[in-house]
């Protein structure tokens, strides 16, 4: 997995027999859906309702959108928000570091009755359902063939995938890793995760720290974490690897 602005990784994805790969776009939102049919109709309907109620909230609580720090859940705003919010607190980040993996969740959530493979990639983040063993390519330099892939087995759906990057991508991060990923039941959770561990690697040192971290969220919030910066790499929890 590997964020790029150009969605260039998205040429290594495919579709496994009898799926359909189709792309949603609505505004800053880009989704790669894999699916047992084309659902792009209802996806993109789901996108509008759930960007909607974020910026919806967000216009009578603007801290929302820029905070940097958690916020309080609020129990009036929507679903969606207050998953946002928790996700940030658990992890010491505003509320939109989980907001690319909680939208992610919620769209395969509100697929997965009419398809028994769904899979949502937003932006680098992904949310899975599936009856089969999955690999999801790592792709920490872009400059660099895809080698290295994250093995998911048929019993480990539904769960996200969630990257953060300091070196690549849009997406705000304070440290200096390459790559972040997180496994995780839960994708607001998973994104939130892995901004904050990712802005935890200043050097190729603090890899050995950030372990300490993981540990703390490690069996209860997540599954797994893997963390590169240069040529170091870190992998604990439930990660199994596999050349690809």
């Amino acid at each position: 997995m590997h964020i790029n602005t150009h969605r260039a990784y998205r040429g290594f994805c495919s579709p496994g027999p009898g799926e359909n790969s189709f792309q949603v776009v609505l505004e800053q939102s880009d989704l790669y859906i894999t699916s047992a049919q084309d659902l792009s109709a209802p996806a993109l309907d789901r996108l509008q309702l759930v960007r909607g109620r974020i910026l919806a909230y967000s216009q009578f609580n603007p801290d929302f959108l820029t905070s940097l720090s958690p916020l309080p859940v609020d129990n009036q705003a929507p679903d969606i928000v207050q998953e946002m919010a928790r996700a940030g607190g658990l992890f010491q980040v505003g509320p939109m570091a989980a907001v690319a993996g909680a939208i992610a969740q919620d769209i395969a959530d509100f697929l997965a009755v009419r398809s028994p493979e769904i899979i949502i990639e937003n932006g680098g983040d992904i949310y899975l359902y599936s009856k089969r063993t999955r690999t999801i390519g790592l792709l920490p330099h872009p400059d660099r063939s895809m080698s290295l892939g994250l093995v998911i087995p048929e019993t480990g759906f539904p769960c996200a995938v969630c990257s953060s990057s300091a070196t690549v991508g849009h997406s705000l991060s304070l440290g200096h890793g390459d790559l972040v990923t997180i496994k995780a039941k839960n994708g607001a959770v998973a994104d939130a995760a892995a901004t904050a561990l990712c802005n935890l690697i200043r050097d190729r040192k603090s890899l050995s720290g950030l372990r300490k971290t993981a540990d703390k969220f490690l069996g209860t919030h997540i599954s797994g974490v893997l963390a590169q910066m240069g040529e170091d790499m870190m992998v604990v929890g439930d990660m199994e690897l596999a050349a690809i």
